[in-house]
């Protein structure tokens, strides 16, 4: 990353943040709930290969939970954590603020696909059905049989 003066951070904060990326993902702790994030994250990575979750100060703890949750379900790994320390204006009295950031690199895990395509089904109740098709058992027909006692 190229090193930036603090008088051009606060003539320009765009530059501090960098281009916008198509993959990236700013997680805020005021604007959306944890599973926004998270959905969000999910669908990024199904046209993506790779995604990046950002995020400033106290939205830091919001962004490491969202990075956990996939990675603990199983649909990412992590590539890489990028933390660094930013300023930015504060609009109230006009000083600079240090802020900490974090950026963290996920990538989708092989059976990413299959695991999206198992949680879909399962919302539209053939939860059965999917969890035969994903084991690979094409002749599940999802009716389970009880032995009588």
């Amino acid at each position: 990353m190229e090193t930036m003066m603090v008088s051009d951070a606060i003539k320009d904060p765009a530059a501090v943040v960098g281009p916008h990326r198509q993959n990236r993902i700013q997680v805020s702790t005021n604007k959306k709930p944890l599973y926004f994030y998270v959905n969000l994250a999910k669908r990024y990575m199904q046209y993506h290969n790779e995604i990046e979750l950002s995020a400033l100060g106290m939205a830091i703890g919001t962004v490491v939970t969202v990075a956990e949750i996939l990675k603990n379900n199983g649909l990412a790994t992590e590539k890489k954590i990028l933390t660094s320390t930013i300023g930015t204006k504060d609009e109230a009295n006009g000083r600079l603020v240090r802020k900490a950031k974090i950026e963290i690199f996920l990538g989708k895990t092989e059976n990413f696909n299959d695991l999206m395509t198992v949680a879909k089904a399962e919302r539209n109740g053939n939860g059965n059905a999917a969890k035969g098709k994903a084991d690979g058992d094409a002749s599940f027909s999802g009716h389970v049989s009880k032995k009588p006692e």
